[in-house]
């Protein structure tokens, strides 16, 4: 691409409606074994915020330009590329700022998306309906018709994790802070919602009949973290993906003594770093057929133009947001 192409930077971490800006720079170019992709769409996720604010494990080169995920189109290919065409809509990897018109990048790096799924749904695969996946295969063996219990329900990721869990045939006690939110996430196919609270171990004794719920996912911590905790079998697992409280989990002697509670974690940028190409093709292609149905569709509250970056980044911090706040790019 000869002409400029506009890309969000920040020069230094801070408040990400402070230090974002918008700035004109040369098209990309491809080198050898790269393809030229023209951005479609990229979501603002909360690493992404962070990433800005100095607060992610990783920190980019500084100037940089943020965005862990986003879809765009082929425009250009450099030589020896034979995975990707002109054309093809693709998933870009996480390492190389999403928020900006066209980049240039390692066409190996790239996944190419089939026919029937649009650009903004494919945008928003990589992380939350991903993070969904590796969560309900790589912790515990559930079998159809056993229990999982999560907070933050109504996140980008939890809508993912009940999707999922209803193609795989696991039930879900879904826990939210809104009691507006429980006919829409009953709507979209979770079996139990439950407003959070004191009394929230009880409630969901009495929701599931007393089943065993062998794996917790939790995306907020502190005591929102203790009640799912208190909520699990002897011997089940309580996996962190998230810390949207900002509060540490404290863990009760008891639940690990008498219990015998699991505690894990997963980062799914590392996931993507270890796994290998096959490993995620065949997570890819799960997602693929399912997004093709019309399934794994993201929420989206508000999508704007990239020169918006300012106020984009600003909604996107707000709480209690109706949905992803995302960039949409000109054709």
């Amino acid at each position: 691409m000869s002409k400029n192409i506009d890309a969000a930077v920040y020069d230094t971490h801070g408040n990400p409606a402070d230090v974002l800006h918008v700035e004109s720079r040369p098209g990309p170019t491809p080198t050898s074994g790269q393809a030229v992709v023209k951005m479609r769409a990229a979501p603002i996720n909360p690493a992404d915020l962070n990433q800005i604010e100095g607060r992610y494990p990783v920190r980019a080169e500084l100037p940089a330009t943020p965005g862990f995920e986003g879809a765009g189109v082929v425009v250009e290919v450099g030589a020896n590329v034979t995975n990707v065409r002109m054309g093809d809509v693709v998933i870009l990897p996480h390492n190389v700022g999403t928020w900006r018109e066209a980049v240039a990048v390692n066409a190996e790096d790239l996944v190419v998306v089939p026919p029937g799924i649009e650009p903004v749904d494919a945008a928003m695969l990589k992380i939350n309906p991903m993070t969904a996946w590796r969560l309900l295969h790589d912790y515990v063996d559930l079998k159809k018709g056993d229990w999982l219990i999560q907070n933050a329900a109504n996140s980008a990721a939890g809508r993912a994790v009940i999707q999922i869990a209803r193609e795989l045939g696991y039930k879900t006690v879904n826990v939210v802070r809104r009691a507006e939110l429980i006919d829409e996430l009953r709507a979209e196919g979770g079996d139990v919602v439950l407003v959070d609270g004191e009394n929230l171990r009880e409630e969901v004794k009495a929701a599931v009949s007393g089943a065993p719920i062998r794996l917790g996912l939790n995306a907020v911590g502190g005591g929102s973290a203790l009640r799912l905790a208190n909520c699990l079998a002897p011997g089940s697992t309580l996996v962190t993906f998230g810390a949207m409280s900002l509060q540490p989990l404290k863990i009760p002697n008891g639940l690990l003594i008498f219990k015998d509670l699991r505690f894990r974690g997963i980062w799914i940028n590392k996931w993507y770093d270890n796994a290998t190409r096959e490993q995620r093709m065949e997570a890819f292609q799960r997602l693929f057929e399912m997004a093709k149905r019309g399934l794994l569709k993201t929420k989206i509250g508000k999508a704007y133009p990239l020169n918006e970056a300012k106020a984009a980044v600003s909604h996107a911090a707000q709480g209690k947001r109706s949905g992803k706040i995302i960039f949409e790019f000109a054709q």
